[in-house]
């Protein structure tokens, strides 16, 4: 499930939303139950699985990551603090007004303006991170055609929701300056949920076409999993992601009647059926066990912790510096540049947090997983698959594991996967009781 497409909107708590829906699901005390049998297909191989040992170029592929992200990290801090003390932001606000007059033309005009500005100042970096290092390294099947349609979409779909909800924060601080974080945090639930329902159907398919599975034999095999693991009128979707990458990878998507497992192409072609049935056992661990909502969960226990933080630095720095800054009050929407300063700061404080438990959430679904398909060479061997496609480190260092790892890293999962087998000493799964005989069986 993916929310990049908003972070450049106003509501900057999509930076932490990102920790959570930047990367596909699979990447990445209860009750006893019942011990459920296999599903019968082909002999399953038993032996170990080795962690591999990292190539060279994966090594260097890992390194260059890091460096990128610690650029982003650096770019996220200094622009918006070079185009606040510069009082950049104050002559854009003035450019605004003269050509809005009103209230809500003026903001939505400074917010289309900022998000322009943001999208030029990063689309050289992007560029490079995107497109000519991934080629670089054999990763990408991407024209620049598509790249450079992708990234202007990228930036309509950020202005769409720049315009549709940054008044809403402004507004709320006009009503009532001292508690707008409180209503602000109420207001983001609705909002939080019904992004996650509408990106599966409207965003997602901007970018890639998605469409019914090609291989039926193998539809049926998943559908006849989903059915064991209890999931009733399941949706499974291949999307063309080949046309972009060669890395493999899947996700599970929406809520509602939106929600949806989604398979990339690559990922079908490059894993064997075994590796499939598993990769797929992990997204429906994510669907039966409720991931998604405890995700958008944690999102609004963290919103108001977030907002308030910024509420009392963004009045400090303003007290202090009102002369640099141009503006008097947070309810000038010359201060969004300092709401996204302030954002990204304490995205770093949190994300760490926000990482042990998006990895609590993926050990999850691989138990569920291990338990569904009781087969541990088929999840083990899949996700050194995904390493050698995707020039994964498995053994990444305390930076990556603590700032940037949204799931355990693939060693961990490797062993994990060759040692989990309650079933072979006959003791109880710890999700048995959700599974379920399929009618196809």
């Amino acid at each position: 499930m993916r929310a990049r497409f908003i972070h450049m909107a106003f509501l900057g708590l999509q930076i932490v939303a990102h920790a959570l829906y930047g990367a596909p699901a699979f990447a990445a005390a209860n009750e006893q139950a019942r011990v459920m049998p296999a599903a019968p297909g082909s002999q399953m191989q038993t032996e170990p699985v080795p962690v591999p040992e990292p190539t060279a170029t994966a090594v260097k592929y890992h390194k260059g990551n890091m460096l990128l992200w610690g650029v982003g990290v650096i770019l996220g801090i200094a622009v918006p603090t070079i185009i606040l003390f510069s009082g950049f932001s104050a002559r854009l606000r003035d450019f605004a007004q003269h050509l809005g007059h009103a209230w809500f033309w003026t903001i939505s005009i400074y917010v289309c303006l900022f998000i322009v500005l943001l999208w030029a100042i990063s689309l050289p970096l992007d560029f490079y991170q995107g497109f000519v290092r991934e080629h670089s390294y054999g990763l990408s099947n991407q024209s620049f055609a598509k790249w450079a349609g992708d990234s202007i979409k990228s930036l309509l779909v950020s202005i769409a929701f720049g315009v549709a909800l940054g008044w809403i924060p402004y507004l709320v601080l006009r009503v009532s300056p001292t508690r707008w974080w409180i209503v602000t945090s109420i207001l983001a639930v609705p909002i939080f949920v019904f992004v996650t329902l509408i990106e599966p159907i409207w965003i997602a398919p901007l970018f890639n076409k998605f469409g019914a599975m090609k291989d039926k034999a193998l539809e049926r095999e998943i559908l006849n999993l989903a059915e064991r693991a209890g999931i009733e009128g399941s949706r499974v979707f291949e999307v063309n992601k080949s046309v972009d990458t060669k890395k493999i990878n899947a996700c599970v998507t929406g809520v509602f009647g939106t929600k949806r497992v989604v398979l990339w192409d690559t990922l079908i072609a490059k894993l064997d059926r075994d590796q499939v049935l598993f990769v797929m056992a992990h997204e429906m661990g994510h669907y039966v066990l409720g991931h998604i909502w405890k995700i958008l969960a944690a999102l609004c226990l963290l919103t108001p912790v977030t907002l308030y933080l910024v509420n009392r630095s963004a009045r400090w720095i303003i007290s202090m510096f009102k002369l640099q800054l141009g503006f008097q009050t947070l309810q000038d929407v010359a201060s969004l540049p300092l709401f996204l300063l302030l954002l990204n700061l304490f995205s770093l404080l949190l994300v760490p947090f926000i990482n042990a438990f998006s990895r609590h959430l993926e050990k999850q679904a691989d138990t569920f997983a291990l338990e569904l398909t009781q087969n541990n060479h088929a999840a083990a061997s899949a996700f050194v698959a995904l390493g050698k496609d995707n020039l994964v480190h498995p053994r990444p260092g305390a930076i990556y594991r603590i700032w940037r790892a949204s799931h355990p890293t693939l060693a961990e999962r490797i062993e994990f996967c060759n040692n989990y087998a309650p079933w072979r000493e006959g003791k109880p799964l710890r999700y048995g009781d959700r599974f379920r005989r399929s009618k196809r069986d």
